[in-house]
This record gives C-alpha cells, structure tokens and sequence, in this order.
C-alpha cells in the first residue's frame, strides 16, 4: 500500500533548491558538523538525547556531515532530499542492516528485508492490508473501542498509557490472529514492551558500535522476549493450520498466499511478517493515541473543533469505515499528532555506487540518515511548528505543505504498507472515545523517549469525564 505522503489535501510542492549553470537544480551542499570522538564519532551526543541531537544537526543546515561510530554519515532534513532518498531506496540506496536486538525481534520481515527478497514478501504481504481488507477491519477496530468506553465511567482514573496499549493490542489480536484471548495478547503485549525497551537502549548506546557476538545483559532480555513472542505466534500459527476453516484475518491471508512461483512463505516468514504487522497495527498506533490525547487535553479549541465534528457527523451513534470520509477534522488531529509525535522518529538508508542527493554525489557506503522529529517541527515547512493546529491540515484553508516535510510513514518503495490500517483505526478509536468522554490528564510536560517507536517518559494518568451531551 502507498503511503498517504504528497497524496493527502494541503501536501504540495517541494522545498526549493538551489542551481548550477545551464538551470541544472542542485539540492543543499553538504556543510561539516560536529566532528565528533575517535572510535566513537558522536555516538555519546546521539545516545544521550536523539532528538535533541537531530535538533542540532539540523542548525548546521540541510545536509550535514558526521560520524555514526566509525560509520560516514549525512543527516538530511530538507523535503525535496528526504523525498530522493526514500524514492530511491533499492536503487541507489540499501536498507541498512539494523541491530541485534531490532533483527532479533523482526527476522528478516518486510521491513528488513533487502532486494528480491524484499519484492517478494512485499508482493506476498501487500495484499493483506490493501483498502479493501482495511475496510473489512473497521467494524472490529470499531467494536473494541465500543468495549472499552462501555467499561469507562465519569470520575474514573486511567492510565491513558495503559488503556490504549490494551485496546490497540485487543485490535491487533483480533485482526491479525482472528482470537481475542487475553492471555494472548497479555503476553504478547509484555514481551514487545521489553523489545521495544531494548531496541532503543541499544540503538542510541554502545551496543550500536558493537559485534553482534557481543553478550550483554540487554541482548538476553532480548532473546528471551523474542523467544515469547516466537511460542505465542507459532501456537496461533498451528491452530490456524489445524482448524482447517476460512478466516477473515490478517494472519490467515499470508498463511494462503502464493507468490510468482507458487509458493507460500515459510514458518519463518509467516513469523516475521506477523510480528511486523503486530508492531505497525499495535505498538505504533497505541503511542499516536497517547499523544494524542496528551496534546488535545493542552489545547482547549482543538478539542472543542473535534467535539463540534463528532456531534454533527455521529450524533448518538457509533462510527463505522464510511465515517473516515466524513471526519476530516478527526484525521487532521491524528495527523498533526504525527507530525509533533511521530512514532517513527527515523529513516536511514546507505549509499550505493552511483547515488546521489540533489544531484550531488553521496560515497558509496555513506548511511543517510533523516529524522521526522526534525524536519516536521522544521518553522520553514510548518509555522508555529511547537503548536498543535490540526486546522493546518484543511484541504481548503490549511496551510501548504513542501513534500516530505510530512513523512511518518515514511515513503517512496518502501513506504509503510499499513498506513491505511494505521490511520483509520486511530481516527475511529479517537471518534468513538471523545465522543463520549473527554480525558482530563494531570497537568505537567510529557517527554518523549525514542525507542522502537516515540513513547512518553511516564505514566499518562487521566480522569474520565463523561459528557454532558451524549
């Protein structure tokens, strides 16, 4: 599935660029950044605070040289570059190979795989996720949010944190495994909460640097959560083989898909592709939500615009897919969520023989790197950009967009292929809560922590109010 950058109302035209002679455009020149340690490069900076650190990358300006460890690196936040790099990537860029703990948890899935390998599980897995079956999940993505808002009452205290992960997790049981016993997402749900833990400890640290034949004590936490995760996939795997019926969920789509050769994925991939669709229908839109509800309770108007869109279009009743349409304001919310938290804080790509950046050339071997937390709070391509204004996305009034300034789903080949699933489960969760509650969460500033995806740094603790009209 497509990614909805460059595809959504308000998304134009890129960022400019400078020229040469004869009108031949060149992207941003390439200026020096920090220089960094021996050995280390500025891995101690980066590892301390990600974003900030990106933050800084980007002052020196729109492509700008480091060192990752001993790794030649360039940091890109300007959209038209962003933009080459992600349409480019297969080409003329490789997907890096990424860390013990994130290929440990992940396999060789979809998200990882390179070349034909990657075609192939693309082509086998696509298919899963297209519109059509979207829409086939809504009444279940629906129904659980239903659930949870029957189990709310006014003056309740909730872990804001807690209450989502949980519904997004009985989402993704559902949809993806066709079960909905607790244990089964409980435990599954505890073993992702240490990968993600992990992956990120050990992406901004020392573990980045080192061999993968290292032992520490985060890389076993890590293997005995990858080893739950493996018992809990392989036992829905096996009762799926052995019920013998149609299922309409996700897991038994790829259990029947054949490829050019007619052949089907193995055990293993069937593995690796269930885990990433797990983690894309899961994790990353259970954080969106917190934020969500984070920036909303910060902002009195958005969050009377949204109450005013809920009214009118639903009034008393439930949403369903064909409400998505009709919620524009809804989705403007999510979407300008992910622009000020975007659940994925970065994209990386290593060069091949013949790449380039704006027409320059980029040394093979040099690992690109771009980050949506800069570029997306960039005051060039989104003015205010520290404020939250969904009324910046309005296909009429909103504010014009460059290009791969907006990019949380990354794009281009490789763009994220649940982006469809991503967007309408959180528009409908958010529809069916704030319509009938609003969340009041205790004053002070949540930070976010970069690991597998953008989380807060605590407890998000809230007290329900029931309102008034419903």
């Amino acid at each position: 599935m497509s990614t909805e950058n460059g595809t959504e109302h308000g998304v134009g035209g890129g960022a400019g660029s400078g020229s040469a002679g004869g009108g031949a455009k060149l992207g941003p020149e390439p200026v020096q950044g920090p220089r960094g340690l021996p050995f280390l490069g500025s891995l101690p900076q980066f590892g301390k605070d990600p974003l900030a650190f990106f933050e800084r990358l980007r002052s020196h300006g729109d492509v700008v040289r480091w060192k990752f460890g001993r790794n030649r690196c360039l940091f890109v936040s300007d959209p038209s570059c962003i933009g080459e790099l992600l349409a480019e990537t297969e080409r003329t860029y490789d997907q890096p190979r990424l860390g013990i703990a994130f290929r440990t948890v992940m396999g060789e899935g979809v998200v990882v795989a390179r070349g034909h390998d990657w075609r192939r599980k693309r082509s086998l897995v696509q298919p899963s996720v297209r519109p059509k079956q979207v829409k086939s999940y809504a009444a279940t993505m629906a129904a659980c949010a239903v659930e949870v808002a029957d189990a709310w009452q006014d003056g309740r205290r909730v872990d804001i944190k807690r209450e989502m992960s949980a519904l997004t997790q009985n989402i993704a049981v559902r949809t993806i495994f066709g079960v909905d016993t607790p244990a089964d997402a409980a435990s599954m749900g505890r073993a992702m909460d240490v990968a993600q833990q992990e992956i990120g400890k050990e992406f901004s640290g020392l573990g980045a640097v080192l061999p993968d034949w290292v032992p520490t004590p985060g890389r076993a936490r890590i293997k005995k959560a990858a080893a739950v995760i493996d018992a809990e996939v392989g036992r829905v795997v096996a009762r799926h083989r052995d019920g013998g019926e149609d299922r309409p969920d996700l897991l038994s789509r790829l259990l029947t898909a054949v490829d050019e050769k007619g052949e089907r994925l193995s055990d293993q991939e069937i593995r690796d592709e269930t885990v990433t669709l797990y983690i894309g229908g899961h994790e990353t839109t259970s954080s969106t939500l917190v934020w969500a509800w984070y920036l909303l309770s910060r902002t009195p108007e958005a969050r009377a615009a949204l109450t005013a869109e809920l009214d009118a279009v639903l009034g008393d009743r439930e949403p369903g897919f064909d409400d998505y349409a009709r919620l524009p304001y809804t989705q403007a919310v999510v979407k300008e969520t992910l622009r000020l938290y975007p659940t994925i804080w970065l994209v990386t790509g290593v060069a091949k023989e013949g790449a380039t950046l704006g027409g320059r050339p980029v040394p093979e071997g040099t690992r690109v790197w771009s980050s949506q937390w800069a570029t997306q709070r960039d005051a060039r391509w989104f003015p205010e950009p520290e404020e939250f204004r969904p009324e910046r996305w309005d296909a009429e009034n909103g504010d014009t967009i460059a290009e791969y300034a907006w990019f949380p789903f990354g794009g281009g080949p490789r763009g994220c292929l649940g982006t469809r699933f991503a967007m309408v489960e959180a528009v409908l969760i958010l529809a069916v809560l704030a319509r009938r509650f609003d969340l009041e969460i205790e004053p002070g500033e949540i930070l976010p922590v970069p690991s597998l995806t953008l989380q807060p740094d605590r407890d998000v603790m809230a007290t329900v109010r029931a309102r008034a009209t419903v």
